[in-house]
């Protein structure tokens, strides 16, 4: 654990002492190290389940896509950022890039933990740099706006889990995810019980979002920059689902009689937030609500609590991070160009830019869920799953998939085909570094089709 946290906590002397013209690369190389370093928790030796450096940080089976995952995304955050960025004071940029950094590092902590007060802190601490990245480099004015929901959505939902909380800690005597599973099953038959089983699962399915709860996403992702994006769509929102395979476990004999309303919930929501997507005409809000939509499927599986629910949720979790990320850089690639995230302004880029028209073809087919990618395989495995659990289910899960080919269809649509508007005629080129960034996050997910099982968490 230690190998990747103090290389990145050495990054911010790196960031802060670099001369101004090796900033951006030297950042680049150290946190692409840093992530390479960080795929060598997928050679798993531990029999027990946990590999620990110590009694507080230890990675297992569940964790570790996660973790690979975050430190995958910085370098490509960096990356990504370096155009819009360098126009900036450069104690700007340094402080644009700490900021990253800082998100890297708590969210290394928050996956890492094994102590869930720990956990919390660390999940609570990801909100501070997040909301200045919005607020300061957002777009338009409505960033404020933005920021505000993101903070008290998130703030709202976390409160009652802290009380949760320190309640389990008095109850059980221990908040450590390594002995939590050996202590007695909680007797819960009262109605305070059932509102602290509300109050442990509510500040996940606030951050992952459930429909319902998912008015500060939209916002959040609209104003963000780039990287905000990025970050938002590929970690953030899996700290909500992470968080609740780990409280899962301890809610069990309540959970039976209390996930109705919630699953009747994400699964409308997969519906309702596609349909969404299908009238929309600002590009980044599309990939915003099909975030929602695909978290809702992942909320599903999580919920009904089987082997099968919770493996296609993490597989799904990683394969719609690296996804939407890279459907987010590309939405920024066009706005630099464009100067537009409406839709029906900037059509018809494929006979500009041939090369980035098959990025996009590729990340909206991997985002419908084409064989044989592991979007596929999370989605077939929740959806199965699902069914089992209830055959009525097929009815929206079914419904859901048809409309994400859809909404998916029509952003590849207007945005690349059709006739070229005149004012769109004389673009800047596509940088080198822009297909660097696109083949960095299509690799992974082409590579997991060969080797699924490194995403399968506890379920091999």
């Amino acid at each position: 654990m230690l190998k990747v946290l103090i290389p990145t906590l050495m990054l911010f002397p790196t960031i802060w002492l670099t001369p101004p013209k090796w900033l951006w690369t030297a950042t680049i190389t150290h946190s692409l190290s840093i992530a390479l370093t960080s795929l060598m928790w997928l050679k798993w030796t531990s029999e027990t389940g946990w590999a620990a450096s110590n009694t507080y940080l230890a990675t297992d089976p569940l964790s570790t896509p996660l973790l690979i995952l975050t430190c995958w995304l910085l370098p490509l955050m960096i990356l990504a950022s370096q155009n819009h960025i360098n126009p900036e004071p450069l104690n700007r940029q340094r402080l644009y890039i700490t900021l990253l950094t800082s998100l890297q590092t708590f969210l290394i902590m928050a996956f890492g933990a094994t102590e869930i007060i720990m956990f919390y802190v660390m999940f609570e601490a990801t909100l501070i740099p997040t909301l200045i990245i919005i607020t300061r480099w957002g777009n338009q004015t409505e960033r404020l706006n933005a920021g505000t929901y993101f903070l008290f959505y998130t703030l709202a939902g976390s409160l009652p889990l802290l009380v949760a909380l320190l309640l389990l800690q008095q109850s059980s005597g221990t908040l450590s995810m390594l002995t939590m599973q050996y202590t007695q099953p909680l007797l819960l038959h009262s109605w305070g019980d059932k509102i602290w089983w509300a109050g442990c699962l509510i500040a996940f399915l606030v951050k992952m979002p459930l429909y319902g709860v998912h008015l500060w996403l939209p916002k959040a992702h609209v104003e963000a920059p780039v990287a905000g994006s990025m970050v938002l769509a590929a970690v953030l929102l899996k700290l909500g689902g992470y968080g609740m395979m780990r409280m899962m476990i301890m809610l069990d004999p309540l959970s039976k009689d209390l996930i109705y309303p919630f699953i009747i919930l994400a699964l409308w929501g997969v519906i309702m937030t596609g349909s969404i997507c299908l009238r929309q005409t600002d590009l980044k809000s599309l990939i915003a609500y099909s975030s929602v939509s695909h978290m809702g499927l992942v909320a599903g599986g999580i919920l009904i609590q089987t082997p099968w629910g919770f493996s296609g949720a993490i597989i799904l979790m990683i394969a719609h991070g690296l996804v939407s990320s890279m459907l987010f850089c590309l939405a920024n690639t066009a706005y630099e160009r464009t100067h537009s995230r409406t839709m029906i302004l900037a059509r018809g880029l494929q006979v500009i830019f041939p090369l980035t028209a098959i990025w996009w073809f590729i990340a909206n087919l991997a985002n419908l869920a084409l064989p044989p990618l592991p979007n596929l395989m999370g989605e077939l495995m929740i959806i199965t799953t699902l069914f089992n659990w209830s055959p009525w289910t097929i009815v929206l899960t079914g419904t859901g998939t048809l409309i994400t080919a859809g909404y998916s269809l029509y952003m590849f649509l207007m945005s690349q085909r059709g006739p070229t508007p005149n004012h769109i005629m004389k673009l800047p080129p596509f940088h080198t570094r822009e297909h660097l960034l696109m083949a960095l996050h299509l690799a992974p997910v082409l590579l997991l089709v060969t080797k699924p099982e490194l995403v399968w968490g506890w379920c091999y």
